[in-house]
């Protein structure tokens, strides 16, 4: 009995001594703190956007016929004035050769009409009548030439062919049909709408004369290497929306952008004299955001905080927090509130550094 009552004492004697270590480490654990800062900076805002080339163009078949070549494929870069299609050219080349030899016909006509009329021989009517045939047939070769010039489809300006409308060599073509399309992507118009309050923020800015530049995050989520510049905005607000449309214009050397794809705009919004705080350092509780203030007894005081805006890593604080407050950075999860607790300052501009450091490796 003996031996039990005194395995007892030993085992409540270690249980004690553990548990006061425990709580003995607890308060030596120091945690990390900061303050907020304020500063100017730039936050984005960001709107779904659909991208075009500047100029996207239907290539149709201007007349009927057998398509007898096609010299590009789909995809192709292509040059302005190069040949693209052929349509079988027989009948329109006899067209030619029949007005060419009325061309000539009425020439010699009017030219013996032209003599005879210098020696007085015919009237000046028959003259004049004479040069309207030879006018006549020049016109008509003019036009016999133009049917003929367009059996050859070119390219109107350099671009990227489409894909092609189930034509192939042999298929017969109407007057009009859709052979496929032609895109100018060495510059590119993005469109995306904007809200009229940022709208007007938007036109206060332009007044200052300041073109406002934008960037362009793609479908994979990188951003496009070179900035837009809106150049022009829609007449009209949409009345369902209230949104209105802006239009920028973003260079594509490398032809990466085509017509038809989508991405989101990045607008930049400058902030003056704004309060910064890391990230990390808030938790939520039924939507509402929360900060640990450090009271002067080095207490933890749960305080709400509004966010105005957010950046990578930071919060735009609002409402809730001065420049002189120290609030917990790290081991949220650890405290309780009201608890005491031991913790290094850090400066805000510190943590700042160490958080992009370790987001850029």
């Amino acid at each position: 009995m003996r031996k039990i009552l005194n395995l007892a004492i030993v085992l409540s004697i270690f249980i004690s001594s553990c548990h006061h270590k425990e709580e003995h480490g607890d308060q030596n654990v120091k945690f990390v703190a900061t303050s907020p800062i304020k500063t100017d900076t730039t936050v984005f805002r960001e709107y779904v956007c659909q991208i075009h080339s500047i100029q996207h163009i239907e290539l149709r078949a201007l007349e009927k016929g057998y398509l007898q070549n096609i010299y590009v494929d789909e995809g192709q870069f292509v040059k302005k004035g190069q040949m693209l299609f052929q349509i079988m050219p027989v009948i329109y080349r006899a067209e030619v050769q029949r007005a060419q030899a009325e061309v000539d016909f009425a020439a010699i006509e009017y030219n013996n009409t032209k003599a005879l009329a210098d020696s007085h021989v015919v009237s000046p009517n028959e003259l004049a009548l004479a040069k309207a045939k030879y006018e006549k047939a020049k016109s008509e070769l003019a036009l016999a030439k133009a049917h003929l010039s367009f059996t050859e489809i070119r390219a109107p300006f350099d671009g990227l062919i489409g894909t092609f409308n189930d034509v192939r060599i042999g298929s017969l073509l109407d007057e009009g049909e859709l052979l496929t399309t032609l895109s100018d992507n060495s510059k590119m118009w993005v469109y995306f709408n904007v809200p009229e309050a940022e709208y007007l923020n938007y036109a206060l800015q332009k007044r200052q004369d300041k073109p406002l530049k934008v960037l362009l995050r793609m479908a994979n989520d990188q951003l496009y290497d070179q900035e837009g510049v809106i150049e022009t905005i829609e007449s009209d607000f949409n009345s369902e929306t209230g949104n209105i449309a802006f239009r920028a214009t973003f260079q594509n050397p490398n032809r990466i952008l085509r017509h038809g794809q989508t991405g989101n705009i990045l607008m930049p919004v400058p902030l003056k004299n704004v309060l910064l705080i890391p990230q990390k350092a808030t938790y939520e509780v039924l939507d509402k955001t929360y900060v640990y203030v450090i009271n002067n007894n080095n207490q933890i005081e749960a305080r709400e905080i509004k966010i105005g805006a957010e950046l990578p890593h930071l919060f735009v604080v609002r409402e809730g927090l001065s420049e002189k407050d120290k609030i917990l950075v790290e081991g949220l999860r650890k405290v309780k509130n009201k608890q005491k607790i031991r913790y290094e300052f850090e400066p805000l501009s510190k943590i700042i550094s160490e958080l992009h450091s370790i987001h850029a490796e």
